[in-house]
């Protein structure tokens, strides 16, 4: 087991045993989901901004427009907090204080370097796509180079980082489990529908294998 960097900054200080340091928990957490949620601090001012991510080994991948305020100030170098959460249930306790959600979520801190090599940028498109969808990327036209241009890379390492992650009962106080009250967990799940086609496909275009496996994939 591959332990990240732990920090005074990435301790988990709240109920530490939730906290885990992994690389093992931590990637299977980021591998999850798509969107995450970046912070950073420019002049003074916090800004948090969701965007979509890729991890490609031990390197978190985010990317939009050059002339983003974001990715521009991310490459200068400032610090950047990347946060990615998972909401798994709501907790339903026999008192107010107790009640609580289940959660699986990570945080990563670093600075935030431009990628400029060409075959790395693209690279990193190529996983952007096959991360939310896998098989899309070879099924379309890739970017051309006034696209490429105007779409910025950003590299995380992902060096000092943790998870934390609730499961299971509500813990209520000893006293409350007697109350005549119902406890226990609402379960959440994200769910894929049924794929809805372009309003101007043209006709004859079946929804494809890898389409149809997602819905398959996000229902089980």
């Amino acid at each position: 087991m591959t332990i990240v960097t732990k920090t005074e900054r990435t301790k988990v200080k709240r109920l530490p045993a939730r906290g885990a340091y992994d690389r093992e928990t931590i990637y299977s957490i980021l591998d999850a989901g798509f969107i995450c949620h970046v912070g950073f601090v420019v002049e003074g001012q916090p800004y948090v901004i969701p965007t979509g991510y890729a991890r490609v080994g031990d390197e978190l991948y985010i990317h939009g427009s050059s002339a983003s305020r974001m990715l521009r100030n991310l490459a200068a170098g400032v610090e950047v907090c990347v946060t990615v959460t998972h909401v798994d249930g709501i907790v339903l306790a026999r008192s107010a204080f107790h009640h609580s959600i289940n959660y699986r979520s990570v945080v990563v801190l670093g600075r935030a370097e431009l990628v400029t090599d060409a075959d790395e940028k693209y690279a990193a498109l190529e996983a952007f796509t096959e991360h939310i969808i896998p098989g899309r990327w070879p099924e379309i036209r890739w970017p051309s180079e006034l696209e490429m241009k105007a779409t910025s890379v950003l590299r995380l390492p992902i060096e000092e980082a943790s998870a934390k992650i609730r499961t299971g009962d509500p813990k209520d106080d000893e006293e409350d489990y007697e109350m005549n009250v119902w406890a226990g967990v609402v379960p959440l799940e994200t769910f894929a529908g049924e794929p809805v086609p372009d309003t101007k496909l043209a006709k004859g275009i079946e929804i494809p294998e890898h389409v149809r496996a997602y819905k398959k994939r996000g229902q089980r």
